[in-house]
């Protein structure tokens, strides 16, 4: 039985690990991407984290991809009751206008409903943030959503300290709701960009933190570990400077609690993720059934305060 943590200071209750849902409809088909949910579902995961620009990026594609075959699954599965659905706003343009633009929040998420074939969204972000509005603007068209039922709880995507601060003070201010989760980039080796003031900011606030890119493109499944290797994909001219830098210390690392444990450096990564202060859950997505019952195997993955210190200190 997986354990339940509370995200945030929401009332939503999920298990340590989200499935990620931008490859839905892209780099796995229809058919593969319901069986990664069922496994996903299988193993106790309990969120997927999806957005309506998932994968406006192939050619031939809208956006809103993602969402519809997570729509269809739910659909085919009778599997709603058992999963909390998170999607985003903020980087796909269309009707109401662009990013957070208080009409393109309120059509942004009538076609997201409509596409997962859901009467409520239970997480929704603010995909990015977006300076051309007023806070107090967007968090209230968030609040219209809320009100209406169509949203559960809100979370911001890719906010720096600063803006998370002045949004939490608007909300304040003007008696509206405020972004009770974050989701940031956040890895092993990737750590600059949340750790410091918008963790502690996140710990003392009690926003619940979901990272993405806790794989670091993969990177930290061990898979890029010379530059003869960087040539095995797309993702591999990305992956010189980590090596470079301090990658090789931390695959080092990870290498040596991997032995210790018998865990995979996917495992691994994940599991020093849900570890840290402040995380509730990293976000890892899969494009096959293999695949998603390693990452899952982090759930159950407790890391001893040892080998978390070293995985930290490789990683600085």
């Amino acid at each position: 039985m997986t354990t339940l943590r509370r995200l945030g200071a929401t009332d939503l209750h999920i298990a340590p690990l989200v499935l990620g849902g931008n490859v839905f409809g892209w780099t796995a088909d229809k058919a593969t991407s319901f069986a990664v949910l069922d496994a996903f579902v299988a193993a106790g995961g309990t969120m997927i984290d999806t957005a309506d620009v998932y994968s406006a990026w192939v050619p031939g594609h809208q956006g809103g991809e993602s969402e519809s075959v997570i729509g269809e699954w739910l659909r085919s599965s009778g599997k709603r009751d058992k999963v909390h659905i998170a999607t985003k706003v903020g980087m796909l343009p269309g009707e109401g206008g662009e990013k957070l633009a208080p009409a393109r929040i309120a059509a942004a998420a009538e076609a997201s409903l409509k596409r997962l074939g859901v009467e409520q969204i239970d997480l929704y972000f603010a995909h990015q943030d977006d300076d051309a509005v007023a806070q107090e603007d967007a968090l209230a068209a968030f609040a219209r959503l809320i009100d209406a039922g169509k949203i559960r709880a809100l979370g911001a995507s890719n906010f720096h300290a600063g803006r998370l601060k002045s949004a939490s003070d608007a909300a304040r201010a003007h008696g509206l709701p405020h972004y009770q989760v974050l989701q940031p980039e956040y890895n092993l080796v990737s750590r600059h960009k949340f750790e410091g003031e918008l963790q502690d900011y996140c710990v003392v606030h009690d926003i619940g933190v979901v990272p993405y890119y806790g794989l670091a493109s993969g990177f930290l499944t061990g898979k890029y570990r010379s530059a003869d290797d960087l040539g095995k994909s797309v993702r591999g001219g990305r992956m010189g400077d980590l090596l470079e830098g301090k990658g090789k210390a931390v695959l080092a690392a990870m290498d040596d609690v991997a032995a210790e444990t018998g865990a995979t450096l996917a495992q691994i990564a994940l599991a020093w993720l849900a570890a840290q202060p402040g995380v509730t859950a990293p976000i890892a997505s899969a494009t096959g059934v293999a695949q998603m019952e390693e990452l899952a195997g982090s759930i159950g993955l407790d890391l001893t305060e040892g080998q978390l210190d070293r995985l930290t200190n490789a990683g600085a």
